[in-house]
């Protein structure tokens, strides 16, 4: 059985590799690149701590902390589901920066299918006589799970054409999309195991945060060292032939 106290003390880990993260986005002038990695992490840290205070309080039978924490919680949970297809969407604009033409045609696919995919989460979340929390519950776990197959495919399409766009693997891009694939399928089977293995929630937010920890370790080396130089795209790329294609057909 997994302690109380190893999971407190993991969330105050994830706090502080949160923080450290943050740091060097800042110190490092990427705010801008990365709004939304940053935002991610901060909501991650804030959320954190409220959470462990509200904890300890709880513990003594506090009601009212409890209600707190639970909505606390689920807020979090759905603000972090909208921040992580956000941060693939600008990994892919990163990515796609010299190439305007396939840069606007991503934009226009991923506003249409996170449109699509909203109204499919607000519309299967809903059923006659759920109560507030039920239906906040059920919402925020289809957006959740909505939003980790976007990401997975964003992801795809990121790897697919980072090295004819220029990008190697220790390019901040790189390190992004990779802890993104990986938070996305933690997220997925995090759904399956709750759904099998409910009395084991402990040791689920055990490894999940050992997980995430890993992840905020990669992205705070990712951002502690420096860039490389991105390679000019090659004449006979398709990459060129498609924006050229997309351009015309923008411009038409």
């Amino acid at each position: 059985m997994v302690s109380q106290s190893l999971l407190t003390f993991m969330g105050y880990l994830e706090i502080a590799i949160c923080i450290i993260a943050l740091y060097f986005i800042t110190a490092k002038g990427q705010w801008r690149d990365y709004w939304a990695m940053g935002s991610l992490l901060a909501v991650r840290a804030v959320s954190d701590s409220i959470l462990l205070l509200l904890y300890s309080i709880y513990r003594q039978n506090h009601h009212t902390a409890y209600l707190a924490y639970f909505y606390i919680y689920w807020t979090a949970y759905a603000i972090e589901s909208v921040l992580a297809p956000l941060i693939m969407y600008s990994i892919y604009r990163l990515t796609m920066k010299p190439l305007k033409g396939l840069q606007q045609f991503g934009s226009i696919v991923f506003c249409v299918v996170a449109g699509i995919l909203v109204v499919a989460t607000v519309g299967r979340a809903f059923a006659p006589q759920r109560t507030v929390a039920s239906y906040l519950i059920a919402a925020i776990s289809h957006l959740q799970w909505n939003q980790s197959i976007l990401t997975l495919c964003m992801l795809l399409v990121v790897l697919c054409a980072m090295r004819p766009a220029g990008i190697s693997g220790g390019s901040k891009i790189f390190g992004v999309g990779l802890g993104m694939g990986v938070l996305a399928i933690a997220d997925l089977v995090q759904a399956w195991w709750l759904a099998v293995h409910l009395s084991v929630y402990r040791t689920y937010n055990l490894i999940n945060g050992v997980v995430f920890c890993v992840i905020l370790v990669l992205w705070t080396a990712y951002f502690a060292l420096p860039e490389p130089e991105r390679r000019e795209i090659d004449a006979g790329s398709p990459l060129l032939r498609w924006n050229r294609m997309f351009l015309s057909g923008a411009n038409s």
